[in-house]
């Protein structure tokens, strides 16, 4: 019979990158929908290359305090103490940067309802991982009965 093997640090390690390089772009792409939006309501079809080159460091730097400081809350089994702390921290965060960096002008009405809008978001995503790991358990499990019949046989 074969050895198990186990899942080294490397593949670990990878696995968070590739978690965190996920979320960037998605959190990135929800971000830049509300500011186009709320550019548009102004009236202006542009968009400041500046504001999105700020929009997509802030999603990777935050990226890592979301799964290094505050255990990968939009993907965790339930929302917490830990979690909603740091759904609230990394929020606060990004709302500053987009004030301080003008995003909205400076408009603190136009922050506060992105902030609603990121808090919005992250709970949507984790619904989403939440429900995707049930459909998973359930292929997972109905394939281990497949393989059992099987190999029973």
């Amino acid at each position: 019979m074969k050895e198990e093997k186990k899942i080294t640090l490397w593949e670990r390690y990878l696995t968070r990158e590739i978690g965190i390089e996920f979320k960037a772009c998605l959190y990135f792409f929800a971000f830049l929908f509300f500011y186009c939006v709320w550019r548009m309501i102004c009236g202006s079809f542009e968009a400041s290359i500046l504001h999105m080159g700020e929009m997509i460091v802030c999603c990777y730097l935050i990226g890592y305090v979301q799964v290094y400081a505050f255990g990968n809350f939009d993907e965790a089994e339930s929302l917490k103490l830990r979690e909603g702390a740091g759904m609230l921290i990394c929020t606060a965060i990004y709302g500053a940067v987009s004030y301080f960096c003008g995003w909205f002008e400076g408009k603190l009405m136009v922050t506060l309802c992105f902030a609603a809008y990121i808090l919005l978001t992250y709970l949507c995503v984790f619904l989403i991982y939440r429900t995707k790991r049930r459909i998973d358990d359930k292929k997972l499990n109905e394939e281990l009965k497949i393989f059992q019949t099987e190999h029973r046989k």
